[in-house]
């Protein structure tokens, strides 16, 4: 049977579904408008010729305590909280049957949930018709019609079944390609939009300051104008899809103390000028130049009054200053923490209070909305609530839904298109040259890579990663697309170019006493030792060795904070006893955040940092260790030499991180490891490029004023590559203390030999500005340096301007 046919089909049957239903109604589906209160008139809310302010008063006042209450609540989708993967006659009983503010992960066959599985997630029109029959059950059961927004995660590609996979947001910042970036956000965007979801959980502004927690993988990094850049060009892919972006996890969430998360997601130890610069810094660009519909409050304090219950951060910063005009969202169990575990709360009831007051709009945990919302109504009769107040939440989370065209538009009318609008070719391709481009090579002693296949014609795949499979995935994004392992893609390169690739294990990630065996080594076992042995064999064997180690899916994640950094587990042991063998080694990094390789670095010649690459890792892999193109990505993140050195990033305050006197007053201090493993923006390359003839359009410039910078940039090496031209500007007299320089630009651009360009870059005022001694955005008038390079040690070209009043 035809795929297009077989469609049709389904589409067909999951109408006949909804017979019952729409005969229970006279028609409301009228020519240029939808009867949502089935009144038979035509009221201001349901007019799209009148302005979104309006039509959301005329509903508001239409509207019960019951249903405005229903607004500020998630129901999770089937497999969570939801029972039915289709709307069921005893519907009519629920709570629900006043109406929700959003249904999250809905039918998406969550990756890695058994219970989560649905038949409904593929084909894609199939869902995008399942999805409309939930939807049209709200807009002709309930008495107003109030359409629900169905949201969805979207961290690295959309968290739906076969969906276009993304690698993980580490490898997303490792790009440092922003042009890559939105088309990325437009996959998300157009994905969701023809399966049916209107709001997307991404993109992560969350700043990594400390390599321990265990969320680094599903961030951007360090930098906040790095992850700014990034995030900005998420939200405006997703977003010009006519589908909301909402940005988490506001704020403060990424520093808990010791890097501890799980269930110690609070306590992160911030000044309030740091918490502003580096922290706040992202969300606040982010929304003010992409206007993101939606923000998630996280779960953490700050100073000790909890984010999600602060009306600083969730009114007087969010709309007041940044200007956000979306609805606030919990993450899950955010506002229950205000009182069972910040403990600020008597109640529940007065948790719901704090959090309403403070401006969260709709609350989220996996459990029924009634245990939400039962104590929510006896609030407010009890007069524990202004009803002024939920009247404001709600007129928030209205005005996104009539901003999102649900109540002109609620059904999708082209369903059956969702099968060619989804995971295309050209999809698939970004999500390739995003793969590439994300891969950062941190060492290459004597040019071992690219891979002389003419020279290592025996190769041995060893490491504990190298057939793993479950890190291209995650609870974040897409599941169930076919994936390639890194032995089986150099397998399958090898054959191409008549190589013998011989495969061993060698070793587990970890052993049975880890994480123990992190401040507690232990003798290596029999059987660690035997498993090496096979591994020792043929690397003797071979010409050359590929060992692929790292962290999976286990040791890395939300929830998975470490105590230490190295490689975990024996695969140092390992390691050591393959380079006995005498033969060069080349280090695959399969991990998610920075580790202490310290031993590798100094004694392996060639390591490649790959993170958690997507499905294509193999094949992505295998082509750049044998030179189909050159490496272009640039570290994120910092990585530190130890983790007593943590917190280790860029940028700094002056000396920060600084070494100790050896000599004089102060004492003999050669105490401690200094300096960065491998510092922030750094990233090698298969060629060679160099920069030339800086130019400043002006050398004073008012603090109003913007400037043009212009460089050129050459490939003077004999293969083609790309390189990322970063901007840095150190602020060298200020009235409060500042960072040592600071990220203001960057640009990668892909050059053959002997190519230059001419790159330009703006500085604009608020790339100059710093909150003074009065906590105010200022731009100071004073000499600022300017320093172009590779990373943020390597800055060959400086040059100096004046900001003058």
């Amino acid at each position: 049977m035809p795929n297009q046919l077989k469609s049709s089909l389904i589409i067909s049957a999951l109408s006949a579904l909804y017979l019952h239903s729409s005969a229970q109604h006279v028609n409301i589906y009228h020519k240029d408008w939808i009867d949502f209160n089935k009144n038979g008139k035509k009221d201001i809310y349901e007019d799209p010729k009148q302005k979104i302010a309006s039509r959301v008063e005329d509903l508001l006042r239409q509207m019960t305590v019951q249903e405005k209450a229903n607004q500020t609540v998630t129901l999770y989708g089937y497999g969570r909280v939801l029972k039915d993967e289709q709307p069921t006659a005893a519907w009519d009983k629920e709570i629900w049957k006043h109406g929700l503010a959003n249904i999250d992960e809905m039918l998406n066959s969550l990756a890695y949930n058994k219970s989560a599985k649905s038949s409904f997630s593929y084909p894609f029109s199939r869902h995008a018709q399942a999805l409309n029959n939930v939807q049209k059950w709200f807009v002709e059961n309930t008495r107003l019609g109030i359409p629900v927004d169905f949201t969805n995660e979207g961290i690295h590609g959309l968290n739906h079944d076969r969906a276009t996979s993304l690698p993980a947001p580490i490898n997303i910042g490792s790009t440092w390609n922003t042009s890559l970036v939105r088309k990325a956000g437009d996959i998300i965007g157009r994905e969701a939009k023809y399966l049916g979801y209107t709001n997307i959980y991404t993109p992560i502004l969350d700043v990594s300051r400390d390599p321990r927690w265990g969320r680094v993988v599903e961030t951007y990094g360090e930098d906040p104008f790095h992850i700014a850049e990034m995030g900005k060009q998420v939200v405006l892919g997703i977003q010009q899809n006519g589908v909301a972006s909402t940005l988490k996890h506001y704020a403060v969430y990424s520093v808990p103390k010791g890097g501890r998360d799980g269930n110690a997601r609070t306590d992160p130890h911030v000044g309030f000028r740091e918490m502003h610069s580096l922290h706040l810094y992202p969300f606040k660009r982010v929304i003010k130049e992409a206007k993101p519909l939606g923000v998630m409050s996280s779960y953490n304090d700050y100073d000790g009054v909890p984010v999600s219950a602060s009306s600083y951060f969730l009114q007087d910063l969010l709309r007041k200053e940044y200007g956000f005009e979306g609805y606030v969202v919990s993450d899950s169990e955010a506002l229950e923490f205000i009182y069972n575990k910040h403990h600020v709360a008597a109640n529940y009831k007065d948790a719901i209070k704090q959090a309403l007051e403070a401006g969260l709009n709709v609350r989220t945990n996996f459990d029924p909305p009634s245990t939400y919302l039962t104590p929510l109504m006896e609030l407010i009769e009890e007069g524990g609530l202004d009803i002024k107040i939920l009247d404001q939440r709600v007129r928030e989370v209205l005005t996104v839904k009539f901003k999102l065209g649900l109540f002109d538009h609620p059904l999708r009318e082209d369903i059956a298109i969702a099968d060619k609008m989804v995971h295309t070719p050209a999809d698939e391709e970004v999500s390739l040259q995003m793969n590439k481009e994300s891969i950062v090579l941190l060492k290459n002693e004597q040019n071992l890579l690219p891979i002389d296949v003419n020279k290592y014609k025996r190769i041995l795949v060893t490491g504990p990663m190298a057939e793993a499979t479950n890190y291209t995935t995650s609870r974040y994004g897409p599941s169930n697309n076919p994936i390639t392992t890194i032995k089986d893609g150099i397998i399958n390169y090898g054959k191409t170019k008549a190589l013998r690739v011989d495969y061993a294990k060698g070793v587990d990630v970890v052993d049975k006493n880890w994480p123990e065996s992190e401040i507690i080594p232990t003798d290596l076992s029999g059987e660690e030792l035997e498993k090496m042995a096979e591994g020792v064999r043929l690397g003797k064997e071979s010409d050359l060795i590929i060992a692929v180690m790292g962290e999976s899916e286990r040791e890395v994640g939300e929830s998975r904070s470490r105590s230490d950094l190295n490689l975990p587990g024996k695969q140092r042991d390992y390691l050591m006893k393959l380079k006995e063998t005498g033969k060069p080694i080349v280090l695959v990094l399969v991990n998610g955040r920075p580790l202490t390789i310290n031993w590798e670095n100094k004694y392996l010649p060639a390591i490649v940092e790959s993170w958690f690459l997507s499905n294509q890792s193999g094949n992505v892999l295998a082509e750049m260790l044998f030179g189909g193109y050159s490496p272009s990505g640039k570290l994120p993140i910092s990585f530190p030499k130890s983790v007593g050195q943590v917190e280790m990033n860029f940028p700094t305050k002056p000396a920060a991180q600084a070494g100790q006197p050896g000599v004089g007053p102060n004492g003999w201090g050669n105490s401690r490891v200094v300096g960065f493993l491998y510092p922030f923006g750094y990233g090698l390359s298969y060629t060679d490029f160099s920069f030339s003839n800086l130019q400043l359009a002006k050398k004073q410039i008012r603090p109003t004023d913007s400037l043009t910078v212009t460089v050129d940039i050459e490939n003077i090496g004999k293969r083609k590559g790309a390189e990322v031209v970063q901007l840095y500007i150190k602020d060298v007299l200020s009235s409060v203390t500042t960072y040592e320089m600071d990220l203001r630009g960057f640009e990668k651009v892909e050059l053959n030999p002997g190519e230059k360009k001419t790159l330009q870059f703006t500085i604009l005022p608020a790339h100059l500005e710093l909150l003074d001694q009065h906590n105010n955005w200022t731009v100071e008038p004073g000499k600022f340096e300017l320093f172009i390079g590779n990373s943020s040690v390597n800055l060959p070209l400086k040059d100096s301007f004046e900001v003058v009043n």
